[in-house]
């Protein structure tokens, strides 16, 4: 697939506009909040438990399901119909939230597991397009674009959300989600163009997806080619494990610890997603002439000292402020991740390779919630000291990224395109 023009972009950007409104509700803000504490019960920190099972339990399923999925997809040409498929039933999934109430916690759980499950598996499909769809020289650019897009979705979701939330009446938040994100997904359904490949029989590509997914498992692992890959692959698993908990969590803690309503929380991650826009925008032509390792690197340090005042914070206008350096950091850590790995993907594998970076930031939202849960339910709802412990994810992440000798800029000083490929380690 040659690189496209800015109208495909275009579509693929809004894409992630479309499925903000989920990650912005259900991932980020009002349905951890509402269940947690609305739900189940959160006096005790119970609440935090229980939703850090269903998250660390939908991203157990999405490690073992997603590099299966990605072969299969190259294998039979589906990567646009996995995107729908797996879009519309995360659609259906948001819009069932709005019938649990008070009590129904297995309910409300299962539905947590199945909506993350479906959300994260189309994002294998959508993230596998960026290196096919963008000219290497902007690879940085494109992804940041995404990213950005994605966090004016957020601020449209939040605003629509609104005057549920102000209402009390939280099953309107999940259905005014469900419809942005359907009618959001409509221009990527019909702009994405499909695989061009000659696509195999489904059940002819999984048995070629389920044999290559262990041969790219072992490339992975034990190939000098992909010994940069693998060490990258290696922090963003910690480094992504803190990003995930801190933004599953921030609305629990907001609410709980320093005593934020609904309300609040919503207009305090509206300005979250202004803020990461703009730190999409101002980090994404850097990543591209100074390198994504650069980028990421910059923004742990960030990510650190967000967790460290996180639990130094009395005040709620304190907290505003650390959400104003969350948010700068978490646009730029995103993007920069997504280019950091587009650049080491070897051409016509990239749901394959995808998947497995799915994999890894699945696998690397598997402990940090179960940390956080843990920390605060045995120190009786405490949740200062689970947020620190989550700190020490970006320092490990961080120390690991330093072993990296990769992720330099996608497009040279003088205008040429820089090589992309990973070399062999010598």
């Amino acid at each position: 697939m040659p690189s496209s023009p800015s109208r495909t972009i275009v579509a693929w950007t809004l894409y992630d506009f479309a499925n903000s409104a989920f990650a912005a509700v259900v991932l980020a803000t009002i349905y951890p909040a509402y269940y947690a504490n609305a739900v189940v019960g959160n006096a005790t920190g119970h609440g935090d438990f229980l939703w850090g099972t269903a998250i660390s339990t939908a991203m157990v399923i999405g490690a073992l399901t997603s590099p299966l999925l990605g072969g299969v997809a190259d294998h039979a040409g589906a990567r646009k119909t996995f995107l729908m498929g797996f879009t519309v039933v995360c659609i259906v999934t948001t819009a069932l939230m709005a019938t649990v109430s008070t009590g129904m916690v297995l309910w409300g759980w299962v539905l947590a597991v199945v909506g993350v499950v479906t959300y994260e598996a189309a994002v294998v499909y959508y993230n596998s397009y960026l290196p096919r769809i963008a000219p290497p020289e902007r690879l940085g650019r494109v992804s940041a674009a995404g990213f950005a897009v994605g966090y004016a979705g957020s601020l449209v979701a939040f605003l629509a959300a609104y005057p549920f939330a102000a209402a009390h009446a939280y099953w309107g938040c999940f259905l005014a989600a469900a419809v942005l994100f359907a009618l959001a997904s409509l221009p990527s359904f019909v702009v994405l163009p499909a695989d061009t490949r000659h696509p195999m029989r489904l059940g002819v590509a999984a048995v070629h997806g389920a044999r290559a997914t262990l041969v790219t498992l072992r490339e992975i692992l034990t190939s000098p080619e992909r010994l940069q890959m693998r060490r990258f692959l290696m922090s963003y698993l910690i480094y992504e494990d803190g990003v995930n908990t801190v933004v599953t969590f921030a609305g629990i803690f907001a609410a709980k610890t320093l005593g934020f309503s609904f309300t609040e929380i919503i207009a305090l991650f509206m300005l979250v997603q202004i803020t990461a826009l703009i730190g999409s925008a101002v980090w994404a032509r850097p990543t591209d002439t100074r390198g994504p390792r650069f980028v990421v690197r910059l923004t742990l340090v960030q990510w650190a000292a967000v967790t460290v005042l996180a639990f130094l914070v009395q005040a709620k206008w304190h907290f505003w402020v650390v959400a104003i350096l969350a948010g700068t950091g978490l646009g730029a850590v995103q993007a920069a991740s997504r280019t950091f790995m587009a650049t080491l993907i070897p051409p016509e594998r990239e749901a394959e390779f995808f998947g497995f970076y799915s994999l890894v930031g699945k696998t690397g939202a598997v402990l940090g919630p179960v940390v956080f849960g843990a920390v605060s339910w045995l120190l009786s709802g405490n949740q200062r000291a689970a947020i620190v412990a989550v700190g020490l994810f970006f320092i490990v992440g961080l120390v690991l990224l330093g072993r990296v000798d990769a992720g330099g800029p996608t497009v040279a000083h003088r205008g040429e395109r820089a090589p992309l490929r990973e070399q062999p380690s010598r």
